[in-house]
């Protein structure tokens, strides 16, 4: 009798026989490479020539110099809570979180052992929703409410 699961195992055995047979006669088409060389030589002389054609039309694209975003750009009034870490001035988005991790910094806020944590002070924990401690993901979260 054969049971059921000798049948894939035959089956295996047999692909796996093919599969060397087609290896082997792969083994002397591996001496032809050295044939095929002049023909990928010629295969070289024609790309240039198709980059030559390619070269003219780059120079007809001029890239304009980056655009910042006006979005980011534009001066927004912080309210009282955070003018007492950034100032009373109205000032960019983007200023505003350099001047609030500057400020981090400055007072060693930042978690000893989590980085991405930072522990709020009197001055923070009004800024970020008497939080103790705010990961610096949700920095731009309370931010955003008190820009205006």
């Amino acid at each position: 009798m054969i049971s059921v699961y000798s049948i894939p195992i035959n089956i295996l055995n047999l692909k796996n026989m093919a599969t060397k047979k087609k290896a082997a006669a792969k083994k002397p088409a591996a001496k032809k490479p050295a044939a095929k060389k002049p023909a990928a030589k010629k295969a070289a002389a024609k790309k240039p020539a198709a980059k030559k054609a390619a070269k003219p039309a780059k120079p007809a694209k001029k890239k304009s110099a980056r655009k910042p975003n006006a979005a980011f750009m534009k001066a927004l009034t912080p309210s009282a809570a955070l003018a007492a870490v950034v100032g009373a001035k109205a000032l960019p988005r983007t200023e505003a979180v350099k001047k609030i991790w500057a400020y981090i910094k400055a007072n060693k806020l930042q978690d000893a052992k989590n980085k991405r944590n930072v522990n709020t002070d009197a001055k923070l924990k009004v800024v970020f929703g008497n939080k103790a401690q705010v990961s610096m993901f949700e920095i731009a979260k309370f931010l955003g409410k008190h820009l205006s």
